[in-house]
């Protein structure tokens, strides 16, 4: 008999413990979401200030684009957009070139080619926009094998397949050994 009242008496001690661990967990875990909701709505109000920021810098560069045109009287070329014409880069260079296909890049394989696509270089007229010492850098990056190539005349190349001198680069490449003068 005493030992079902020890019993009784460790059951509801237990019991009680337990509804008090059980509030206070509870009150942390509301606690909990209220930082989270709180985080959310900072994060919400962050991201309409960046939105609100962004439509004042677009409009502000609309008014200085329409403030230059005024003035300005020759087009900006280096901006157009050049129509790639596969016949013509066929009858110089005797085979089928793909648009922006980087091996048409005397130096460049598929490997490096890769190598290019991947560090977002992925169009002609990227690569033309690219240093030489960015190459570098990919090149270098990209292991021993790789650091052995020079790509000093590979943005200039590409800048010729962009803009559709297909004779002009085919006779430059006839001089280049590997992509490097010789």
């Amino acid at each position: 008999m005493t030992s079902l009242l020890t019993f009784g008496i460790v059951a509801i001690i237990c019991g009680v413990i337990g509804y008090f661990i059980g509030k206070g967990n509870n009150k942390t875990l509301q606690n909990d979401d209220h930082n989270y909701e709180s985080d959310l709505e900072a994060c919400k109000q962050r991201n309409i200030q960046l939105q609100n920021d962004l439509e004042t810098l677009r409009s502000q560069e609309k008014k200085s684009t329409a403030k230059k045109t005024n003035f300005v009287s020759e087009p900006n070329i280096p901006n157009a957009i050049i129509a790639f014409n596969a016949n013509e880069a066929k009858a110089v260079f005797g085979k089928k070139i793909k648009e922006d296909d980087l091996k048409i890049v005397e130096g460049i394989g598929p490997k490096i080619e890769e190598l290019f696509k991947t560090s977002g270089i992925l169009t002609w007229k990227r690569l033309s926009e690219t240093s030489v010492d960015r190459c570098n850098k990919i090149l270098d990056k990209a292991g021993e094998r790789y650091r052995i190539h020079d790509p000093g005349t590979w943005p200039r190349q590409a800048q010729l397949a962009y803009e559709g001198k297909w004779q002009e680069l085919k006779s430059w490449q006839e001089r280049l050994d590997k992509g490097k003068e010789k």
